[in-house]
């Protein structure tokens, strides 16, 4: 039996990443800090997916770029209703990279440039000023 547990991303600036995905609903569910190896783990997940599915954020103490690679992929996340979701997202100050103009699907991205997709759950008939707002950025 397989069960998925979490996806890791490295990240540079770990109180910046917790607050982006604190805006999604996520919390954090535990910390690990490892003195020998220089790091720190922070586990996330929305409420009721505790130990299911979480991210985990690695933070090494020692400075490093990180490239944005389109290998990655995205974490997704399904919301209530991504025209609410976004708009708050924006008045905080994230960028919309690829706005729901559909009403199912948007994507932005953490601090450290990974995507994260938001889908609509159930659907949303297309709104304004969404349906016709450009890309704002690349996703």
């Amino acid at each position: 039996m397989t069960r998925y547990l979490h996806t890791m991303i490295r990240v540079s600036d770990p109180d910046a990443t917790i607050a982006f995905f604190e805006m999604l609903g996520l919390k954090e569910v535990r910390r690990m800090d490892n003195d020998r190896g220089r790091f720190t783990l922070i586990f996330l997940a929305a409420p009721g997916q505790e130990g299911v599915a979480e991210v985990e954020l690695t933070h090494n103490w020692d400075p490093e770029p990180y490239s944005s690679g389109r290998n990655f992929g995205h974490l997704a996340f399904r919301v209530d209703d991504i025209y609410a979701t976004c708009q708050w997202l924006m008045d905080a100050g994230v960028t919309i990279n690829r706005p729901p103009r559909d009403g199912h699907m948007a994507f932005v991205k953490t601090p450290d440039g990974i995507s994260i997709e938001l889908l609509q759950e159930g659907s949303l008939p297309a709104a304004e000023p969404w349906a016709s707002m450009p890309n704002v950025g690349t996703w």
